[in-house]
């Protein structure tokens, strides 16, 4: 199956201002209306069977209300994969890891950069410890500061993969948006999943073809950043900007985490 692994999709009462959030953000202009409808109709035009769906709380009171979206849309829309979330200030995160389980819950996104965290935070290691290889893990990697100054870069997820090798790691945007240097040196060639997303109009062209040439192909997965970019769109750019070929693209589109 087709899978777009780096998705959004919020509650009709936030979307709009959420939206409005990345567009302020990033100075990109979102597509469609982040609504879980408008993103399964995108994912159908764009011959796509399935999508992650990934929340992120930027406060510890916002785990519980996030993690129960995702449940709430994941049991409503079988072709949607919803991805948890914890905060490292959230004390009950061992019993939300056994909640997230028995409702069928698979994966955890990190945000560190908007979650308020560092990615070289040691307070993180018991919790890395106790998911292990429970759950696979998104982390947004990366941003305008220098790697050694931002929340987020592929050296520090190097070495958390170095010092819990149980994870299963997706490093999104090709391993570290505006590190991919970085991610070059650190990410690629390992066994860390690097997804394609927020990331083909803005790499130069050496470094997206440094990456491609280095990491295994049954490691990159396809991910839009729906509702940053359509994921039809970003299919063609795996074309035009980075150069694969047909069936290239068909088997990064099939590419699987999980195991059935």
């Amino acid at each position: 199956m087709r899978t777009d692994w780096h998705t959004h999709a919020f509650h009709p009462k936030i979307a709009h201002k959420v939206l409005a959030q990345l567009h302020a953000h990033y100075g990109i202009l979102p597509v469609g209306t982040g609504l879980p409808e408008d993103l399964l109709f995108r994912l159908r035009r764009a011959g796509i069977d399935k999508a992650a769906v990934h929340t992120a709380a930027t406060t510890p009171d916002q785990v519980v209300p996030a993690n129960n979206w995702s449940m709430f849309i994941q049991t409503k829309h079988p072709g949607l994969i919803a991805f948890g979330t914890l905060h490292p200030g959230f004390a009950g995160w061992e019993k939300e890891l056994v909640r997230l389980e028995a409702a069928g819950i698979r994966g955890l996104k990190f945000h560190p950069d908007f979650q308020g965290f560092r990615l070289d935070d040691p307070a993180l290691h018991p919790l890395f410890e106790v998911i292990g290889d429970r759950f696979a893990l998104m982390f947004h990697v990366g941003d305008r500061l220098p790697p050694d100054l931002n929340p987020s870069s592929p050296a520090k997820l190097a070495k958390i993969r170095r010092d819990f090798p149980k994870l299963t790691i997706i490093a999104a945007h090709f391993g570290g948006y505006l590190h991919w240097d970085q991610a070059l040196d650190v990410l690629a060639g390992t066994d860390v999943y690097l997804d394609t997303s927020s990331s083909l109009p803005f790499m130069p062209r050496d470094l997206l073809r440094g990456l491609l040439r280095k990491h295994p192909r049954e490691r990159l997965l396809f991910g839009s950043d729906y509702p940053l970019f359509d994921p039809l769109d970003e299919i063609r750019l795996l074309e035009t900007t980075a150069g694969m070929r047909e069936e290239e693209i068909e088997a990064v589109l099939r590419n699987e985490v999980f195991e059935t």
